[in-house]
């Protein structure tokens, strides 16, 4: 896999695990950030408020190494961590898994359950569409009217997407690269006189 790709899930799906009367449903997400996480774990405890536990792992970032793990209550390392095991497998990133489960007053053991959580997670990822990414850098460019030919055509020989233009004697625009590309694309911008080239945070 090239060095600007990654693998994630394409939309919401869903997995089911059964033991001893306990229900275990796992529901997996494509997520972009924190904030977006934070907003579906809220929504998923409003919708399945009767359920016993709501145990969760997240992956964010190209390189997977920004995580979380969560047990809600179950022994220690029987859930968030098989949860995430099963993501690290799969080789997945940007994604949450939450496992609700309904207690069927019947106790797993620490075994049952790791098999238990691990198994809804397998499922709900195995009824996901896994898509491959592309992470794409963003940049805005400033530059003279007179530029313009030489601007479009390194535009155009590359393919590359723009938004938010204006052009007037200072014309502005946006577009994006893919981060294997991006050095190169800003050098040759950089090498068209009196145009600025900047970097932006956002899409």
């Amino acid at each position: 896999m090239a060095g600007d790709t990654y693998l994630t899930i394409e939309a919401p799906s869903q997995g089911l695990y059964k033991d001893k009367g306990s229900k275990f449903i796992a529901l997996a997400f494509p997520v972009e950030n924190e904030e977006q996480i934070g907003e579906i774990l809220t929504s998923v405890r409003k919708d399945y408020y009767e359920a016993r536990h709501h145990c969760y792992a997240w992956i964010l970032g190209q390189s997977r190494e920004h995580f979380r793990i969560n047990d809600d209550g179950e022994p220690s390392g029987t859930a968030g961590k098989p949860i995430h095991g099963q993501l690290l497998s799969a080789g997945l990133t940007n994604v949450l898994v939450v496992v609700v489960r309904y207690f069927g007053g019947i106790k797993l053991g620490v075994r049952g359950l790791i098999d238990a959580y691990k198994d809804a997670t397998a499922d709900a990822i195995q009824n996901a569409q896994i898509v491959t990414k592309i992470i794409h850098v963003h940049y805005l460019i400033d530059f003279d009217y007179l530029s313009m030919n030489k601007v479009m055509k390194i535009l155009k020989e590359h393919g590359l997407p723009q938004t938010d233009h204006q052009f007037d004697l200072k014309c502005r625009l946006a577009f994006s690269v893919r981060q294997s590309m991006a050095e190169k694309i800003r050098e040759a911008f950089e090498k068209i006189e009196g145009l600025k080239i900047q970097k932006m945070d956002y899409p």
